[in-house]
């Protein structure tokens, strides 16, 4: 399970403004092995933390590149999931590492989309002279969609399905890019987003959504931030991209399984033509 809130600004009206504000959670099993972010690729493109699990090494769940790609995944949350299924974590390196733009990748993933458990897929351009956002799920309309200028919010169902722990959310992250704040002060209020623990159950639509998971795992799953045991929050992710090409990626990852142990690492880089 992932949460993903995002406000898409392709014409800011200020040069201190933003074209990407992006705040992510990735939920996982606590003891999967995964590689914190960090440049990869030729010539060390590609920022990303990259998953290490057996058959899927090389898969990642964000990433952004020195060329303006940018790439997130959420799973959809289904009662049993295909186990010979292909990794949904090479749908994001895979763009990272493509010529296709956004668009036309999204395309080429929905043709194969069976091939998949379901997922969630934003794709992005940040370009000198347009700026693109694309979205796609396995499990909603048969063809990905341009997204317009605007605030979203995405967990483990299709785009701004309105889980009531997606519109709580919102709502905290709405609230904190509404105010002038400083970068090291946006990326500070986001983060308390991201960790908001607070429940929202009952949820009939999630829990309808959540068939054959159980009672106590349905309630730690309605929370921004989840906590339950072995499984949970385990990575905060902000990715700011300014008017001037500047991009800000902070990562926040958990230390040995440990809930009260986090580590911070900040990257800094211009996008490249």
């Amino acid at each position: 399970m992932c949460i993903i809130f995002f406000k898409f600004d392709p014409r800011p009206a200020s040069k201190n403004a933003y074209r990407l504000v992006l705040a992510a959670n990735r939920d996982e099993l606590y003891n999967r092995p995964s590689k914190a972010a960090d440049f990869w690729g030729n010539d060390k493109e590609i920022l990303s933390g990259l998953d290490l699990e057996e058959r899927k090494e090389g898969g990642s769940w964000l990433g952004v590149s020195r060329r303006g790609k940018l790439a997130a995944l959420t799973n959809y949350m289904e009662g049993w999931t295909n186990p010979d299924a292909r990794g949904r974590g090479f749908l994001v390196s895979n763009f990272l590492t493509d010529n296709l733009d956004s668009f036309s990748y999204l395309r080429k993933v929905a043709s194969e989309g069976h091939l998949y458990n379901g997922f969630n897929l934003l794709t992005a351009d940040f370009r000198a002279n347009e700026d693109t956002v694309c979205y796609y799920g396995n499990k909603g309309s048969p063809e990905p969609i341009r997204l317009k200028a605007g605030i979203y919010a995405l967990s483990n169902s299709l785009l701004e399905t309105p889980w009531r722990k997606l519109e709580h959310g919102k709502r905290l992250f709405t609230s904190v890019v509404s105010k002038t704040l400083p970068p090291e002060g946006l990326v500070q209020e986001l983060q308390q987003v991201l960790n908001n623990t607070e429940l929202h159950t009952p949820d009939p639509m999630q829990e309808s959504q959540g068939v054959g998971y159980s009672k106590a795992m349905l309630q730690a799953l309605s929370a921004v931030c989840v906590r339950s045991p072995g499984y949970g929050t385990r990575t905060n992710t902000v990715i700011l991209i300014d008017s001037e090409d500047n991009v800000s990626f902070t990562e926040r990852n958990m230390l040995n399984c440990d809930i009260t142990r986090w580590s911070t690492t900040s990257f800094h880089f211009r996008l490249q033509d």
